[in-house]
């Protein structure tokens, strides 16, 4: 025999739980708390009945009826003999159920991102529960209710509208909170400011006299202002917290002498309430929705861009590798013509010698160019500048006899490796296109300095003669083969007239493209003074 009951239950046909009964237990208590606040325009055990039902497991939905009918029985049973047991058993049995009813309906949409379904589920829910409760009291009730069935409608119809509004959006926030974007301190002090302003303005209302109604009127709907600011800038958030704070300080700043009390100067803003209420909902709803979906794509774009440029950053130490394997072959060949062309002097034939340095020099400086294009290793001790003033790039300028000398301006060093690398093969890709699809001189241009609070380089591609533009086929070709690194480099192209514009800056994640240098940065030991001497 088990004796840990309380953790396992006891075993009676059906499990029944010490934590469910405690539920019932609780929201039965909760129910005749707020029915001690309520009145009929002002429903509030509506909404506690909603949240609970929206708040609570399947599971435990039978402790809740549990607790439903208890809350009844302790307040309808002394009506027995007013109103008669069948009203009381089925005035107390159908609300629950149509309540779990609507919610389980409508949960295909409870876990959607978008919280508009809260507002079907208020509507059905207070549409569905008055027709019961005046349908009932209509044929049951030994003397009808004096006030007519389409006033009553509209009266409890709202009153319960308003109490689930009022708790239903506090226990969605809650129990979603842990999905919710982080509070901040500032985020906080707003919104506590907005409630106190709220606060004010409901106490101010509820001091006005009583034959002042549009001042209490105006009070009321002032209310709103700091509702609907909470929903601009919060969303979902803040119309979840600020329409239950209206309605809570208009339902208990509404004058009353007992529950079915009803005035009619609150009833008229409670409408319009209701109706504002719903619509902030609404719009809070639609407002968090497409700020999630612009953080999403702002995120999905960060990770391209960091993709891509860790894609260059891959591409760009293979060719590096490649680089300086051939430069070792280099090295290794001249070391060996070195020894022959030596033992070809100390033997006596120093024509052939001489012939052969002339040649072996001719042909070692064309692989250290050729090595040069593959991959500039001068850019990573003398920056870009020398590696478009000196090596093959240059070379291959030249020999086109279309490229005039480059207009370099700021220190390409204060960048980093990455940046630097993305902008020499950039600009080359530039000049290409421009050989190849256009006629005429070509000029480049280039200006490292700061964009804003990042530090960046400006690249102009253009002909020299001004009267002619760009090709439609080479301005589709630059966007199709540039893009890609201006984009991942957070700057932007631009093809106007006779030019191809190219910006390109640092970002916050600059750092892991500085791996080409031994220091994490530019290293410009050792090689100051070629560099002075280079760019002058």
């Amino acid at each position: 025999m088990r004796l840990n009951w309380w953790n396992e239950g006891l075993q009676l046909k059906l499990r029944i739980h010490p934590a469910g009964l405690a539920l019932a237990v609780l929201y039965a208590i909760a129910c005749w708390a707020t029915r001690q606040l309520s009145l009929d325009q002002f429903y509030l055990p509506a909404g506690v009945r909603v949240a609970a039902v929206l708040l609570c497991p399947p599971r435990l939905w039978p402790y809740l009826l549990l607790g439903e009918y208890a809350y009844f029985a302790q307040m309808r049973v002394p009506m027995i003999d007013r109103y008669g047991l069948t009203w009381v058993i089925l005035g107390s049995a159908f609300q629950m159920p149509v309540v779990m009813t609507i919610v389980h309906l409508h949960r295909n949409v409870i876990s959607a991102v978008k919280n508009a379904w809260l507002i079907s589920v208020a509507a059905f829910a207070a549409v569905s529960v008055t027709l019961i409760n005046l349908l009932l009291a209509n044929f049951l009730w030994p003397t009808p209710p004096d006030f007519p069935l389409l006033t009553g409608i509209v009266r409890l119809v709202v009153g319960d509208f308003i109490g689930i509004l009022t708790f239903a959006p506090l226990v969605l926030l809650w129990s979603r909170g842990k999905a919710e974007v982080q509070v901040r301190k500032r985020d906080v002090a707003q919104m506590a400011g907005a409630l106190a302003l709220m606060v004010v303005f409901g106490l101010s209302a509820a001091d006005v006299p009583a034959d002042a109604v549009t001042t209490k009127v105006s009070l009321q709907l002032l209310m709103a202002l700091p509702a609907v600011l909470l929903t601009c800038v919060y969303g979902w958030r803040g119309a979840a917290i600020g329409v239950p704070t209206l309605n809570m300080i208009i339902g208990l700043t509404t004058p009353a002498t007992h529950p079915e009390s009803f005035d009619p100067a609150s009833f008229a803003t409670q409408q319009i309430m209701a109706v504002t209420g719903a619509a902030l909902l609404i719009l809070g709803s639609r407002i968090t929705h497409y700020y999630r979906r612009y953080r999403l794509r702002e995120v999905g774009e960060r990770n391209a861009i960091r993709l891509a440029r860790s894609s260059h950053v891959a591409s760009e130490l293979d060719l590096r590798e490649r680089a300086l394997h051939l430069r070792k072959l280099g090295d290794g060949i001249d070391h060996a013509l070195d020894e022959v062309i030596n033992w070809l002097s100390a033997q006596g034939h120093l024509a052939i010698a001489e012939s052969l340095v002339h040649v072996a020099s001719i042909h070692s400086r064309q692989l250290r160019e050729q090595t040069s294009m593959i991959y500039p290793t001068a850019l990573e001790h003398l920056g870009l500048y020398v590696a478009l003033r000196a090596g093959g790039v240059r070379e291959a300028w030249e020999k086109t006899a279309r490229v005039a000398n480059p207009a370099l301006l700021g220190d390409p060093c204060q960048l980093s490796v990455g940046l630097q690398l993305a902008a020499y093969r950039t600009v080359i890709d530039a000049v290409s296109l421009l050989i190849q699809g256009e006629a005429g001189q070509i000029h480049v241009r280039a200006r490292c300095g700061r964009i804003g609070s990042h530090r960046g380089i400006l690249m102009t591609v253009s002909l020299l003669d001004q009267q002619r533009n760009l090709s439609d086929a080479t301005v589709a070709a630059a966007m199709e083969r540039l893009a890609g690194r201006t984009l991942a480099y957070g700057g932007a192209l631009k093809c106007t007239r006779n030019r191809i514009v190219l910006a390109m800056k640092e970002t916050g994640t600059a750092a892991p493209l500085d791996v080409f240098s031994p220091n994490g940065r530019n290293s410009l030991s050792g090689f100051e003074a070629d560099a002075s001497r280079a760019k002058a």
